[in-house]
């Protein structure tokens, strides 16, 4: 059906069930295994793993209600009933104006788990016509929600069942390891060294428009694709990389049509329900591993390094002017400036940027100034946004997007896709970017991209045959 906005969106948030039953039960020892295993059991086609700020684990799943938007037109799904309409090629907005149409059906906050495509930024900075025609968000209202913090699990179900299958699942003891296919080191630099000539003369093609005076500074990247066979097992690999990295987000997923697995070094934004706002730009790299004096000598390379600080400089200047954008005259501050903080294979340089929204500027305000993160795209955003549409072999998808999860009450968190595994039909890959500038090598930038694909190519699981 399809109807005048306003009717459509309070006819399907009305339809949408609370989640009306809540139990507490007590902690569980290993979060991780515990989110990993509410996923493998499919409890519904959808589902998504979010591992927020300060360990908490939040696991979501169900297959009734959903809001779906292209660059034309917002698809919203509950109870087996379908509600369309026109966006106007402002598919945020109308995105935005569905969620808010739960906070006025009901008497309490719900939260709801999704994703954005990078190309959505097409449509907010740079030329619609490059945003194609895929799905740019998505979003699912679950049925069933489970926190596990350090001191409680709380399940939260639309109804008896629900609550019950998560019950039972949660008083399963945890089945031994199953046997998975891994990789090899041989085979993992085979996969991260895919596509490095290519990649080396996008980046020289780069740094001759920056010369030209076409930009500042754009985040090339290079998508490497994994063979059809034999399937990669993603909670398995979410798993095994877990263990490893040691990310600002981390997440699992089966949802709108990709999977992921993903260790985020870093968030687009994370918005509170009293209108707190922060962002947190990482540009800067250098690689980590196991020998400490080495660490130190690449961390002190990195602080003295002028292409680096110089990148890492700019995009905290265009993240202030974003913020500036939507915040409160005087409330934008860098609170942290240059720290380096370790990203699994790699060590980063960080800075956090904070401020107050406007009274009359709500969270998804503050995600369309902020997407997609400046270390993903450049500087200026519209024209870094430009020369990737020139240099890169087709679209991202969800690499570079956002992957949130969001309270109706005003609150949302979203974590930056990189470091991920990502399947989408039939196929599965990689893709790792580097900053370029006009300092930039190719051969440092190419070597940049291999350095955080060693945050996930080893820990790749396959399903055994």
């Amino acid at each position: 059906m399809t109807t005048g906005v306003g009717s459509t969106w309070e006819a399907w948030a009305s339809s949408v069930p609370p989640l009306a039953r809540t139990s507490i039960a007590e902690p569980c020892p290993d979060p991780a295994a515990t989110a990993t295993r509410l996923a493998q059991a499919r409890l519904a086609d959808q589902y998504l793993v979010y591992e927020g700020e300060g360990g908490v684990w939040h696991f979501a799943a169900g297959s009734a209600v959903s809001v779906t938007a292209d660059a034309g037109t917002l698809t919203a799904r509950s109870a087996g009933r379908t509600w369309t309409s026109r966006t106007g090629r402002k598919p945020l907005t109308a995105f935005a104006t569905a969620l808010s149409a739960l906070h006025d059906a009901g008497d309490e906050a719900r939260h709801f788990y999704g994703w954005a495509a990078f190309e959505l930024a097409h449509l907010l900075h740079a030329d619609p016509a490059t945003a194609g025609d895929e799905p740019l968000l998505h979003a699912m209202v679950p049925s069933v929600e489970v926190t596990l913090t350090g001191d409680r699990t709380v399940v939260r179900a639309v109804d008896e069942p629900w609550a019950r299958k998560v019950a039972d699942l949660l008083a399963e003891s945890p089945r031994g390891r199953t046997a998975h296919g891994e990789t090899t080191p041989e085979s993992t630099e085979g996969v991260i060294a895919t596509g490095t000539a290519a990649y080396g003369r996008a980046v020289s093609r780069t740094v001759a428009d920056i010369h030209a005076g076409l930009l500042e500074k754009a985040v090339v990247s290079r998508k490497v694709p994994l063979p059809a066979e034999p399937r990669p097992d993603f909670p398995a690999t979410y798993l095994a990389g877990r263990r490893a990295n040691t990310p600002a987000r981390s997440y699992l997923m089966d949802l709108g049509g990709y999977q992921a697995a993903g260790f985020s070094p870093e968030t687009v934004l994370e918005v509170g329900e009293d209108g707190r706002v922060s962002t947190q730009p990482l540009a800067g790299t250098r690689a980590l591993g196991a020998d400490p004096a080495e660490n130190e000598r690449l961390r002190a390379e990195l602080l003295g390094d002028p292409k680096e600080i110089h990148e890492h400089a700019v995009s905290v200047r265009l993240a202030w002017d974003e913020m500036a954008a939507v915040c409160r005259p005087g409330s934008v501050a860098v609170e942290e400036f240059m720290a380096v903080r370790p990203r699994g294979s790699v060590q980063h340089l960080a800075s956090r940027v904070r401020g107050r929204l406007r009274p009359d500027a709500g969270p998804w305000d503050a995600f369309a100034s902020l997407f997609p993160a400046i270390t993903a795209t450049g500087v200026s955003k519209r024209a870094a946004l430009q020369a990737l549409a020139r240099h890169e072999q087709g679209p991202r998808g969800l690499y570079g997007g956002a992957v949130f999860r969001g309270s109706t009450g005003g609150a949302l968190d979203a974590a930056l896709v990189l470091r991920t595994l990502i399947g989408a039909g039939n196929e599965a890959w990689l893709r790792a970017g580097a900053g370029v500038t006009g300092q930039s090598s190719p051969e440092r930038e190419t070597e940049e991209t291999c350095e955080k694909l060693r945050s996930v190519a080893p820990f790749l699981r396959f399903a055994e045959n």
